[in-house]
């Protein structure tokens, strides 16, 4: 039911032409081309796995003239350097192999090079923004996660986040086993892959993870590709030579404010560890009487109160409560609702709760509802001082939420009518401004940047395939994104040569609050783009997760399940296994009377449904003007959709929202996708999500 712009594909020339390279903060640059010594890019090394049934592309660089011998598994190839010190070889395909082997690499002036631990097996890019860069720390159940990430042949190699404006032809990484030390700080998303590959292949699996938190799609794509299909990022492109001249003022300025803004986070990790010294602020009979009043529930940064709109640090929160002579001796229950980042609370002077801990960057409570008990020890009648101690590194902070009956205090045992209701108006006073973070002039959001240097440098490096996890920095532009995400697939395949290799897409999960009417979404839009792209090409796979995700939280930290989707894409598209990889699929409208009658691929077994279907679906008729449909009845794969308002339907809408109600699965329990049958739309101009 999906067309991609034919005019906007058109087939391009790949080239590594130079585009003027720059020289700012951030940036790698690529091995020297006339080398003194045998030398290989850093995604070779020991611990490495190499991708079975394919040849084997191994290159690097010696003198000019060099004899260079390449010997792996009983195989080898010899090439001589070319004028500029670069070679090349290609082994015969090797298939896949868990027992450690031994590379070598020698040139005819006696240098070599030998890498140990090598298997052989399947290999897979793991790329993106923030999502998929979430590390295993911080995904759900992290510590039984990690304590059970012990894989021998499961292989990682992290690519060091860096930009260059240029192709280089190097980067900074090394392959490393997969145990509990080396996964927990690797993608979530790219190792629950990983692990299910292995569970189901029982081959060696080597991941690479190359991704960047909040970074676009054109970041990722060749200058060469974006100028074929995609002529409105030509004048950026344009623009890349007079970057580095425009920019080296600033980038001095740069390093001497992340100097300062270094020593002042030191700061505030010294100051968080001095409870000793902050235990001051919490006493009970500290005049607080010239401190702000601060309303809460409400991030800080959203009160309009002077010196606190900018403001990371360390601010105090302190709030008197009259308590009743009941309530004496009993122990209470304090819920103060999210904190954002950290916190440590006291109640009349003593630490009752503590919540994260921002040097050990264990920030992961920023949206959790506190709850505290005091003892029944510390409380007494008349007034009772409540002091939070709050913790804030980046973006919002403060006490915050959408629900302020969350924010109270009562007795451990007792009913809900014994309670003091906490919202409203609290002291405050920051403790420590934090030095704000200096930008650094030379962004990853800008056109080329990391394809340049965290892609290009991996090629032609033999690999199965990709997955990608991206998007939510696109949301303002979904129309786009249409065109986007194919040109940058095709450009990745086709500089690797290694074919249509499957290109699995994560879809953007539900996020932000729920929406009363139906109403038109960039990020449904955005899903669509993703699901054209795999509709259009049998080689893309698409996991859907628009029942994972967290109203309040862009970064879900259920990625088992992501991984798991993408396994089973791969499953069907790489390896063929005969297996149900996808959720219910829209495939055809029919209008009966009253009743539009949806029917569905992908739903062997029936379509069920999990939860309430109220307004799940959206119904229009001749106007134009979605409204919630009122009768929902499945029947096997076919849904029957209607309202008693409309008489002729004529467009029927699932999904389509930022945060929509979802509730329709198959028998094999893969979620039904987002669709919507009227087609895309030129996209409504909003603001892409923010990371």
């Amino acid at each position: 039911m999906y067309k991609t712009t034919p005019s906007r594909l058109r087939s391009y020339t790949c080239k590594c032409a130079a585009i003027g390279l720059t020289t700012g903060i951030g940036l790698f640059f690529g091995a020297s081309s006339a080398l003194a010594e045998l030398k290989l890019p850093a995604i070779f090394g020991s611990h490495m796995v190499l991708q079975q049934d394919g040849t084997i592309p191994v290159w690097g660089w010696s003198d000019p003239g060099e004899t260079v011998t390449v010997s792996f598994a009983e195989k080898s190839a010899k090439v001589k350097a070319s004028e500029d010190g670069t070679w090349r070889v290609e082994l015969p395909a090797i298939p896949a192999n868990s027992e450690a082997q031994v590379m070598t690499i020698s040139d005819s002036s006696g240098d070599q090079v030998t890498f140990e631990d090598v298997l052989v097996g399947e290999v897979w890019i793991c790329s993106g923004q923030s999502n998929m860069e979430w590390s295993l720390n911080r995904a759900a159940n992290a510590e039984e996660e990690i304590a059970n990430a012990n894989y021998p042949e499961i292989r990682l190699f992290d690519v060091k986040n860096q930009i260059a404006y240029a192709p280089q032809e190097d980067l900074e990484g090394k392959w490393v086993v997969c145990t509990p030390g080396t996964a927990k700080n690797f993608s979530a998303v790219g190792y629950f892959f990983g692990r299910h590959l292995y569970n189901e292949l029982q081959q060696p699996v080597g991941l690479i993870s190359t991704n960047w938190g909040g970074t676009i799609a054109e970041a990722w794509t060749s200058a060469e590709a974006l100028e074929a299909n995609l002529p409105e990022f030509s004048q950026k492109i344009a623009d890349i030579p007079n970057l580095p001249a425009k920019n080296a003022e600033a980038v001095q300025t740069y390093q001497q404010d992340l100097s300062a803004y270094r020593a002042s986070l030191t700061e505030l990790y010294s100051l968080e560890a001095d409870l000793a010294s902050a235990q001051a602020w919490a006493q009970p009979d500290l005049d607080d009487s010239e401190w702000t009043t601060m309303p809460v529930p409400q991030n800080w940064e959203k009160s309009g109160l002077p010196g606190y709109g900018n403001l990371d640090g360390i601010v105090w929160y302190r709030k008197t409560v009259d308590i009743p002579e009941s309530w004496v001796g009993r122990d209470l229950a304090l819920r103060p609702g999210p904190i954002d980042e950290v916190d440590v609370t006291w109640f009349n002077g003593k630490e009752v709760g503590a919540s994260g801990n921002i040097s050990e960057k264990n920030v992961d409570f920023w949206d959790k509802p506190r709850n505290y008990t005091v003892p029944g020890e510390l409380v007494q009648a008349g007034p009772n001082v409540i002091a939070i101690r709050v913790i804030d590194a980046a973006g919002q902070g403060g006490l915050w939420g959408q629900d302020a009956s969350q924010m109270t205090l009562s007795p451990v045992e007792g009913t809900d009518a014994e309670s003091i209701a906490l919202a409203g108006e609290w002291k405050a006073k920051p403790e420590f401004a934090l030095l704000p973070k200096p930008k650094n002039p030379n962004s990853p959001n800008y056109p080329t940047v990391l394809y340049n240097q965290m892609i290009a440098p991996l090629i032609p490096y033999g690999i199965r395939g990709a997955i990608w996890y991206q998007g939510e920095s696109n949301a303002g532009r979904p129309e786009q994104y249409q065109t986007l995400l194919p040109t940058m697939i095709e450009d990745w395949r086709e500089r690797w040569d290694r074919g249509d290799f499957p290109f699995l897409v994560v879809q953007l999960a539900n996020f932000r609050a729920r929406e009363e009417k139906p109403a038109e979404s960039n990020w449904a839009e955005l899903r669509e783009a993703q699901s054209m792209t795999a509709a259009n090409d049998p080689q893309v796979g698409l996991a859907v997760i628009i029942d994972i995700g967290e109203a309040n939280n862009i970064h879900p930290k259920n990625k088992q399940d992501v991984g798991k989707r993408l396994g089973l894409q791969a499953e069907e598209i790489a390896y063929g296994h005969n297996i149900v990889a996808n959720g219910p699929t829209f495939a055809s409208l029919e209008i009966e009377d009253n009743e539009a009658v949806l029917t569905f691929e992908n739903a062997e077994g029936g379509i069920v449904a999990q939860g309430d279907t109220e307004n799940a679906f959206a119904i229009c008729g001749p106007d134009g003007k979605f409204v919630w449909a009122d009768s929902v009845t499945v029947d096997g794969n076919t849904i029957r959709v209607s309202t008693e308002t409309i008489d002729e339907p004529e467009a029927v809408r699932y999904g389509w929202a930022n945060n929509p109600v979802a509730p329709f699965y198959n028998e094999a329990g893969l979620p039904m996708a987002p669709f919507r049958t009227d087609g895309p739309t030129e996209a409504v101009a909003r603001d892409a999500a923010a990371e």
